[in-house]
């Protein structure tokens, strides 16, 4: 299991990331300097741009295209030839990270019903790319994966145990860490065995959570065309609101789904977080290097 201090020191990283995110958000019209995005997170140039570049793959300036609206708008008009690509092919390990590929295995009626009842739930807090995350498993797989902003373990476990009330939670980051390790680190240990999601919704939620599986990396779709794929043309909101309900970020990626106009739109981990989602997995699906 990762030690203590390595793990504080990647959150904190991924915490500077986020704020020049946030920085470039808001200033990328007048294309600041390098020196200027490093100050507002307080590291020298050379510290930041070697930060950056270990977690982007990226330079700051070429990260800056993947903020503005103009690139959103690219990716979007581009979606429906890949989902439908998608479609038609079925889910297949190549096209997700680090070769990994889900199942969805959902709650019977019955055990929806239940709420979780004697039903044993481990988690843990680990670092990812993305910040701090609770990862949360049952003997079946995985049933919940959420972000951590400073200071919200509390109220992050708080909203998992909403979601399974009559459940048992008790801590295990060592049960846990492989699942972290897999996800997020490459660990290709028995990565020809699908990850295994253990979901409790509704019928439609289940269907939109499905739906999200079949968006690649590095691509994007809107709501609209999201229903119009389930056979929903027209209950966007509806999709929308199951899209809001996905318990397993990333995994299960909800962050593709962005408005029609090609505007981010909230997430529920935090906008600069789905922004930096995206950004990351399009970095690597395109191969820029600068």
């Amino acid at each position: 299991m990762e030690e203590p201090k390595a793990m504080q020191t990647r959150v904190e990283d991924y915490s500077r990331i986020e704020r020049a995110i946030l920085f470039l958000e808001e200033n990328y019209r007048r294309q600041p300097d390098l020196r200027e995005v490093a100050r507002s997170v307080h590291l020298s140039e050379y510290h930041f741009h070697r930060l950056f570049r270990r977690w982007a793959g990226i330079s700051p300036k070429r990260f800056i295209q993947f903020l503005t609206l103009a690139h959103a708008k690219k990716l979007l008009g581009g979606s429906h030839s890949v989902l439908d690509a998608t479609y038609d092919a079925g889910l297949s390990s190549p096209g997700r990270l680090h070769d990994l590929f889900v199942n969805i295995e959902a709650m019977t009626p019955g055990e929806f019903k239940a709420q979780g009842a004697g039903l044993s739930i481990s988690y843990g807090f680990h670092p990812s790319p993305f910040g701090e995350c609770l990862l949360a498993v049952t003997a079946r797989g995985i049933c919940g994966l959420g972000f951590l902003a400073k200071g919200e373990r509390g109220r992050t476990l708080g909203d998992f145990q909403k979601r399974w009330p009559e459940a048992r939670f008790h801590e295990n980051s060592r049960l846990t860490q492989p699942y972290a390790s897999r996800i997020f680190d490459g660990d290709r240990e028995n990565g020809n065995q699908p990850i295994t999601l253990v979901l409790r919704g509704t019928n439609f939620q289940v269907k939109v959570w499905e739906a999200l599986l079949k968006i690649p990396i590095g691509a994007v779709t809107s709501y609209e065309d999201l229903a119009a794929s389930l056979g929903k043309a027209g209950a966007a909101r509806a999709v929308g609101g199951a899209v809001g309900k996905n318990p397993v970020a990333f995994l299960i990626p909800c962050h593709r789904v962005i408005r029609k106009v090609g505007a981010i739109g909230d997430y529920h981990w935090g906008a600069a977080r789905k922004k930096a989602m995206l950004a990351w997995e399009a970095a690597r699906t395109q191969g820029i290097g600068d």
